[in-house]
């Protein structure tokens, strides 16, 4: 049998870092690797228009091409048997549906149902009732007006309805997370958790310093619908009530001179440090006595990765009930309402009166982690759903753990 090529296209990618590249780069390496593979082991193709910068490409396990123009994503589209797409992009879409290729869409986000992709009014900075399926087009014109020209939010606006109807005649739709199958209300939409590597749990020197000293972290882009000004306000409240703890924030965005101003208004800069993005074993070590992630989204989350990946390590994740961040975290962690700094405060001061509280509930966030989110369980998952839209033998992606939801009925 040959081998089964893969084409995964992704707006984004390494070296640039985020959710969509990370879970990116674990799936391509785990198809390629043979995860679940059998006998036709995959070729796989990673099509991007990030540049290299300084990625070491030739040390991946697949192939990547790096700003193809037309003519090249093109061919490469017909040359694949599975075409899968991390985010509903329109013209590989296109080319996938006019070429008559087997296309998965990965929705990592709302570009299907949202003309700015994260079900967020831009005007409030508050979660969009559903404008755009409601109709209620003019609300979605004004509310990407208030970030981009007038003409910008109506080609927004516009290219969402080709979109969304491209999402609806291909293979199959692919979500992280229940909540957003239910946002989208796509035909064949199978829900596959993301999955990460399996890290060693905290060892015992590492759980001894989270006792004698409390640190609380963000990981992620330092981006306004993260919500990283109510972690700010919410150490500020600690900090006049007499609590002793550090903040780090692991990451950047052009939200950073913002919140180190903030940081500097409220008189916590001896106790808060900016880190800068980091990866690898700088990221490990950067994390190494973090008691808490926490994460106070007022946006739709998808999914949570940087959660999924502390709570892989037996690390407590405190985060907002919103969207599938609080699908994944669950119970094995600590959520409050979305943009309520007081109920933040509330969940930092309890780990802070009880630290064992975090032992406690990391342990039970491993445990979540190791049932749900592994990265071979994702990868088996995902070749399951391109051996059935081929028509192959094998175990359906149900059998996998993938779940095929019959969601809202799409529209026609």
């Amino acid at each position: 049998m040959s081998a089964l090529r893969i084409l995964i296209y992704s707006h984004a990618f390494a070296p640039q870092v985020g959710g969509v590249e990370t879970y990116v780069m674990l799936l391509a390496k785990g198809l390629a690797q043979g995860v679940g593979a059998g006998k036709d082991d995959p070729q796989v193709t990673v099509a991007t228009p990030t540049p290299a910068g300084g990625n070491n490409d030739a040390a991946l396990p697949f192939r990547v091409v790096r700003q193809p123009g037309l003519g090249r994503l093109f061919h490469l589209i017909r040359e694949a048997d599975v075409v899968h797409l991390a985010g509903p992009s329109f013209l590989p879409m296109m080319f996938g549906l006019l070429l008559k290729r087997p296309v998965v869409v990965e929705h990592s986000g709302y570009q299907a149902v949202c003309p700015n992709g994260l079900l967020l009014d831009e005007r409030t900075k508050t979660i969009c009732p559903g404008h755009f399926m409601a109709r209620n087009y003019s609300e979605c014109l004004r509310c990407n007006a208030a970030n981009v020209s007038w003409g910008m939010s109506l080609a927004m606006l516009l290219l969402t309805f080709p979109r969304r109807w491209m999402c609806g005649k291909v293979a199959r739709n692919v979500v992280p997370t229940a909540h957003v199958g239910g946002r989208v209300a796509l035909p064949r939409t199978f829900t596959i958790y993301h999955g990460v590597a399996q890290p060693p749990a905290l060892q015992r020197s590492e759980k001894e310093c989270l006792v004698s000293l409390v640190c609380f972290a963000y990981v992620g882009r330092l981006v306004s619908e993260k919500g990283l000004n109510l972690l700010v306000e919410s150490a500020r409240r600690l900090n006049a009530a007499g609590c002793t703890f550090s903040l780090k924030f692991i990451g950047d965005g052009p939200e950073r001179g913002a919140l180190e101003k903030l940081v500097q208004q409220w008189g916590l800069c001896d106790q808060t440090f900016f880190a800068g993005n980091a990866t690898g074993e700088a990221l490990a070590d950067l994390i190494r006595d973090v008691t808490a992630l926490v994460m106070p989204s007022i946006c739709e989350e998808t999914a949570g990765l940087a959660a999924i990946e502390q709570m892989m390590r037996g690390r407590l994740v405190i985060a907002s009930n919103v969207g599938g961040l609080g699908e994944v975290v669950g119970e094995a962690g600590l959520l409050f309402p979305p943009g309520n700094a007081r109920a933040l405060a509330e969940c930092m001061k309890r780990v802070l009166d009880n630290p064992e509280l975090a032992h406690q509930l990391g342990n039970k966030a491993r445990q979540r982690a190791l049932s749900l989110f592994q990265q071979d369980r994702m990868v088996a998952e995902h070749l399951a759903i391109y051996r059935q839209v081929l028509g192959g033998s094998g175990a359906s992606p149900e059998a996998h753990g993938a779940v095929a939801r019959p969601l809202h009925s799409p529209e026609r």
